[in-house]
């Protein structure tokens, strides 16, 4: 398994800010507002093109200035690896590697494997079934290419769908011929998603078990499971059985763009049942699993950052989340906190060399 390290980050936007990290762990401590958790997005924009908390472009550059540039320098392996990210208003964000401009955003995708951990997971669990497609998606297509393909292209097909039938009920028309081909597309990529989808969550839902079994020290029983329309039936035959449903509220109702995830705990939906401390370690435990998922396809140990991640965690689950941060199996890390001392003993207690950042 390869190492990847983050060592140098700059920023260019209303100012020039330069950071140099430890190869273990880094903490980036200071009030609330002052920045800490936008040089974690910095990071995080350097692996997927976009920002983690506000993926519209345009929004990330300041009130009142025309452009921002993200440029870091990475050691992949033995190679070092310089990606810039880019954006000035009123033109198209672009992504450099070694100074070679990429053609398409998306081939970047899983070049810089990462996982963040961060308050705004709770999305996961409060918000509708896509915040949860999403999740699975970017877990996936970290690295497996033919997928994230194979969703921009249903992506695609499906909004062409979903104009036919607006066009129909606007003209007083329909043309079951013209329908057919969309739903021949749809069908062919959609079976191959949800395939993908199914296979992954096989492998994934030991994982997060077992993760969260060591966070909460096997205190609760907690699940996760797969809903989709294709467990009943092929997708070919969804498209038929509602064709007049989809004519009358004239979009698609069916769908790999309807499935989800169920979270529970003890039996019940962890968004209704589960304390605040029991929803962040569950939130954890999945971001965990998905380091592990990543880490084994990808070849390389993904960077992890942990966006005040203490907050609302009992003194034992912060203990248990360091034990395992302590194990060789992670590599570089990022950490984000309010309270430089806190955080100092909490990364103490872990051996690994660290650096502390004050903002």
């Amino acid at each position: 398994m390869q190492l990847q390290k983050l060592s140098v980050i700059n920023f260019k936007n209303f100012t020039s800010q330069r950071f140099e990290f430890d190869a273990k762990i880094n903490c980036f401590v200071g009030q609330n507002g002052i920045g800490k958790t936008n040089a974690l997005d910095a990071i995080y924009l350097l692996s997927f093109g976009k920002s983690y908390f506000n993926p519209i472009a345009s929004q990330n550059i300041r009130h009142g200035e025309s452009f921002f540039v993200v440029d870091g320098g990475f050691l992949r392996g033995e190679k070092e690896e310089n990606i810039i990210c880019s954006l000035k208003k009123g033109q198209k964000k672009t992504i450099k590697r070694n100074g070679k401009v990429y053609d398409k955003l998306s081939d970047h995708i899983g070049f810089i494997p990462l996982v963040i951990i961060s308050p705004a997971d709770r999305d996961l669990i409060v918000e509708g079934s896509e915040t949860r497609r999403k999740f699975i998606d970017s877990v996936i297509s970290q690295s497996n290419r033919p997928y994230l393909q194979n969703l921009i292209n249903y992506n695609k097909v499906l909004a062409q769908r979903n104009s036919l039938l607006k066009y129909f009920a606007l003209n007083n028309t329909f043309n079951t011929d013209t329908l057919a081909v969309y739903n021949q597309q749809l069908n062919e990529y959609g079976s191959k998603i949800y395939r993908e989808r199914k296979a992954f969550l096989e492998v994934f839902i030991p994982i997060f078990k077992e993760r969260y079994t060591a966070i909460s020290g096997g205190q609760e029983q907690i699940d996760l499971s797969y809903q989709s329309q294709l467990h009943e039936q092929p997708l070919a035959d969804l498209f038929l059985e509602n064709l007049n449903k989809d004519k009358a509220l004239q979009y698609t109702s069916v769908g790999t763009h309807k499935d989800d995830l169920n979270f529970e705990i003890e039996g019940f939906p962890i968004k209704k049942f589960g304390s605040q401390g029991q929803q962040k370690s569950f939130l954890i435990a999945l971001k965990l699993a998905q380091f592990d998922f990543i880490k084994a396809q990808a070849g390389h140990t993904p960077i992890l950052l942990l966006d005040d991640i203490f907050d609302k965690l009992d003194e034992n689950r912060v203990s248990q989340i360091i034990e395992l941060v302590d194990q060789d199996e992670f590599g570089q890390i990022f950490i984000s906190d309010t309270h430089y001392e806190r955080t100092e003993n909490v990364v103490k207690q872990t051996h690994q060399s660290y650096k502390m950042i004050g903002l």
